[in-house]
C-alpha cells in the first residue's frame, strides 16, 4: 500500500504544478483585466468605436488626418479618445497654458518615459526636471552660439557640394555608381535626405563623418534597425492597454521581440561613435558629443544622449526636406520664385557657386517657403504630455491627474479658424509682409515646441534645409513621381512617407526656364 502511494507522488506532483500554473495564468489574467478596466475606461461614444474597430481607415489615409477632421467638429478644437486616456487639442490657448504658463504641470511624464525608455532612455526628449535641465544646457553652449552655426554651416556646405550634389547630377546623367540603383534618373528623396542629414548630424555633433551618402553605399543595417525601433515605439503609445506591449516585452514576444533587436543595433552604433570619439580624443574638442564626455562618467547616459540627438538631427530635418520637395513638385510657381529670388541675391550663373551664410539669411521667400511647408506637414505632427494634477485647459475643458494631454501641429496646421480659409493651400506669400519673413506665435505654430521646451536645434536645421533648397531647385528639375496623391506616413516618432518618395531628377542647363508644370 505504501509502496503503491509513493509511486503515485510523481503524478500527483505533476497534478499540483500543472493546476498552480493554470491558477497562476488565471490570476495574471485576472489582474490584467482589472488594470485594464481600471486605467481604461471602456466607451461606446463614436469616436472611441472607430478608433478601436479602425472605421476611420475607410475615409482617412492616416490617423492625423482623422484627427484632423475630429478637431476641425469641436466647437474647442479639443477632443477626448477615452479608450486612451488622451486629451487631444489643437488650440493655440491650451498649447500655450501647456507650455507655458502652467508647465510645471505638464512634464512629459513617466508613462510618456516608459514608452520610449527603451530607446530615448534619459536622453533629453524622454527626461524632466534635473536631467533635462543638465542636458539642455549643455545643448543650448553647443547650439546657441553664432560660431557654432557658422562652422555647422561650413559642415553643410562641404557636404552639399562633395556629396549630395554630385549624386544628384550622377542620377541625372545615369552614370556612375548610382545609375544601378537609380534607374531611369530616379532616386528616392527620403533615403538621401536621411543620409545627407546623419552625415551632417554626426559630424556636427559628434566630430565624425559615417560617409553615409556616398552614391556606391547601400542602406545601412543601422539605418533600418532606427527606422524599426522608432516605428515600434511609437506604436506603443497607439494601444488601449499598454499591459499588452509590456507583457509582450517581458515575455519577448513579437513586436517588442522585434523592437529589443532593433534598439541592440541601435546600441552598437553609439557604442561605436563614443568609441571613436574617445580613440580621437575629446578634451579639446568641440563638437556637443565632446563637451558631455567632458562633464559625464557612465556611458549609458551617453549612449541615450547620442541616440536623442541623431533623431533630432537625422529624422526632422530629413523629414521637412522630403516633403518639402513633395510641395514644390506640385507647385511649380513656387519654384519659380525661389529660383528668381536666388538669383537676385546670389547673381552670377557659376555652377560652383553656392550661397554664403549671409546670403542665405536675405531670402525671405525661401525661408517663408519653409515654414509653409513645415506648417502643412510637420517633422512631429504630435507631441505629449501628462497632467500632473487636476487642471483645466483655456478652452473649459478639465484635464484629470495623470492624463495625457497631446498637442497637434499637424492638425493645427490645417485649422481654418487659425490660418484662415485657404488653410489648405501651399502659399509661402502667407508669411511675408512688404517682401520680408513675418514668424507666428509660436503657440499658433507649434512645429518647433514652444515656452521652456523650444527646440534648441530650430535654426541649424532651418539652415540645413535653406542650404539643400538653395542648391538643389536652382541646378535641377525634381518632379516627385504621383505627386499628386496624398503622402501615406509610416508609424514613427518623426514623420516618414511609407514607401519613400521616389523622384525624377534632371539636371538644369544655364539659363533654363522654369517648366509650366510639375516640375520644381
Amino acid at each position: 500500500m505504501v509502496m503503491a502511494l509513493i509511486s503515485l507522488l510523481p503524478w500527483l506532483q505533476n497534478c499540483l504544478s500543472f493546476l498552480f500554473s493554470v491558477f497562476t495564468t488565471i490570476f495574471l489574467l485576472f489582474s490584467l483585466l482589472l488594470l485594464l478596466l481600471r486605467s481604461r475606461p471602456w466607451c461606446n461614444c463614436h469616436v472611441c468605436k472607430a478608433y478601436l474597430s479602425s472605421s476611420w481607415t475607410g475615409e482617412f489615409t492616416n490617423l492625423c488626418d482623422w484627427y484632423t477632421h475630429l478637431l476641425r467638429q469641436s466647437p474647442t478644437r479639443t477632443i477626448n479618445i477615452h479608450v486612451l486616456g488622451n486629451t487631444v487639442t489643437a488650440n493655440p490657448d491650451n498649447v500655450e497654458y501647456m507650455l507655458a504658463t502652467r508647465f510645471a504641470n505638464f512634464p512629459k511624464g513617466k508613462p510618456f518615459s516608459s514608452l520610449l525608455g527603451d530607446l530615448l532612455g534619459r536622453g533629453i526628449f524622454n527626461v524632466d526636471g534635473e536631467s533635462w535641465q543638465f542636458q539642455r544646457k549643455m545643448a543650448s553652449l553647443e547650439l546657441g552660439s553664432v560660431s557654432v552655426r557658422s562652422y555647422a554651416f561650413h559642415i553643410v556646405s562641404a557636404e552639399v557640394r562633395r556629396r549630395l550634389i554630385p549624386l544628384f547630377t550622377s542620377v541625372s546623367d545615369g552614370g556612375g555608381a548610382a545609375a544601378a540603383a537609380a534607374a531611369a534618373g530616379v532616386i528616392d528623396l527620403q533615403d538621401v535626405f536621411r543620409r545627407f542629414a546623419f552625415d551632417n548630424i554626426c559630424k556636427i555633433s559628434f566630430g565624425l563623418d559615417p560617409g553615409c551618402l556616398e552614391a556606391s553605399l547601400p542602406i545601412s543595417e543601422f539605418a533600418a534597425a532606427f527606422d524599426t525601433a522608432s516605428r515600434m515605439s511609437a506604436l506603443r503609445g497607439t494601444a488601449v492597454a499598454p499591459a499588452v506591449w509590456k507583457l509582450k516585452r517581458l515575455l519577448n514576444l513579437g513586436s517588442e521581440r522585434e523592437l529589443k533587436r532593433a534598439i541592440r543595433l541601435v546600441d552598437e552604433l553609439a557604442d561605436e561613435l563614443i568609441r571613436q570619439r574617445r580613440k580621437l580624443g575629446y578634451a579639446s574638442s568641440h563638437d556637443l558629443l565632446s563637451r558631455f564626455m567632458c562633464s559625464v562618467n557612465d556611458d549609458r547616459y551617453l549612449r541615450d544622449i547620442v541616440i536623442s540627438f541623431l533623431l533630432a538631427g537625422r529624422d526632422t530635418v530629413a523629414s521637412g526636406l522630403t516633403c518639402f520637395f513633395l510641395l514644390l513638385s506640385k507647385h511649380p510657381e513656387v519654384t519659380a520664385a525661389i529660383r528668381d529670388e536666388i538669383a537676385d541675391v546670389i547673381g552670377g550663373s557659376g555652377d560652383d557657386e553656392l550661397a554664403s551664410f549671409e546670403q542665405l539669411k536675405k531670402m525671405h521667400y525661401v525661408h517663408a517657403a519653409m515654414y509653409e511647408s513645415l506648417r502643412l506637414y510637420p517633422p512631429v505632427q504630435i507631441d505629449s504630455k501628462f497632467c500632473v494634477e487636476d487642471d483645466m485647459l483655456p478652452d473649459g475643458t478639465f484635464v484629470r491627474k495623470g492624463t495625457r494631454v497631446t498637442y497637434h501641429p499637424y492638425a493645427m496646421g490645417r485649422m481654418e479658424r487659425i490660418w484662415g480659409p485657404d488653410c489648405e493651400e501651399f502659399k509661402p506669400e502667407r508669411w511675408l509682409r512688404d517682401g520680408k519673413f513675418v514668424p507666428a506665435s509660436p503657440f499658433k505654430y507649434p512645429v518647433f515646441q514652444a515656452g521652456l521646451r523650444v527646440c534648441l536645434g530650430k535654426e541649424m536645421a532651418l539652415m540645413e534645409m535653406k542650404t539643400v533648397i538653395v542648391s538643389v531647385v536652382p541646378r535641377f528639375d525634381v518632379q516627385v513621381l504621383d505627386a499628386g496623391r496624398s503622402p501615406k506616413f509610416a508609424p514613427g516618432l518623426a514623420a516618414s512617407i511609407d514607401g519613400g518618395l521616389p523622384a525624377q531628377v534632371r539636371r538644369r542647363s544655364s539659363g533654363e526656364q522654369t517648366p509650366a508644370h510639375g516640375a520644381c
